[in-house]
């Protein structure tokens, strides 16, 4: 039996990012038969604009599409910028949603975890992106949450947190369980 294989979607472009490490621990801790694939080229999407959106689609767009359909679920990992979902993020969801109806992520079952600096870990970008993604074609599922407050990593590695590490494992997991 092959692996579940689920996309990882990164809301944040900075290096040293919490939710860059969080992405990459969710990879490294994957339940056996479930691999994770992080597209880290959100940043290289052009704005979403319907007049660039055709045949001659801009290749990262194609990339992102193409890795979108080959995957069985999907992992959305951001952080909370003004309230809401960063714009990186929100453009990368709009991409995703075309063509309207039967984008490569229809169907598909998603999560959205991640931290911020507020006392509430992120707790309204994620429920902004679980909102759009779920207008946007994949399955939503609403009960998978991990919205952590940035200080509870007290400046260290998620991985050093055992709690984080295995809440983040168990949605992973739980995710995979989702794919029909």
């Amino acid at each position: 039996m092959s692996d579940t294989k689920v996309l990882v979607l990164l809301g944040s472009l900075r290096a040293a990012s919490i939710n860059r490490q969080l992405a990459e621990l969710a990879v490294e801790t994957a339940p056996e038969g479930v691999s994770l694939q992080l597209f880290d080229r959100l940043g290289e999407l052009p704005f979403y604009n319907e007049d660039i959106d055709n045949d001659d689609v801009a290749e990262p767009v194609a990339a992102l599409r193409a890795v979108a359909a080959d995957v069985d679920a999907a992992l959305v990992v951001t952080p909370e910028y003004n309230g809401s979902i960063p714009g990186v993020l929100k453009n990368a969801i709009d991409w995703l949603s075309r063509p309207f109806g039967a984008s490569a992520l229809k169907d598909k079952p998603l999560a959205v975890v991640g931290t911020a600096a507020g006392q509430y870990g992120g707790v309204w970008a994620h429920d902004e992106t679980r909102k759009s993604f779920g207008v946007a074609g994949p399955r939503v599922v609403e009960e998978l949450k991990l919205s952590v407050p940035a200080k509870t990593f007290d400046g260290k590695h998620p991985r050093e947190n055992a709690e984080i590490t295995e809440n983040l494992r168990d949605v992973v997991g739980k995710l995979a369980a989702e794919v029909a």
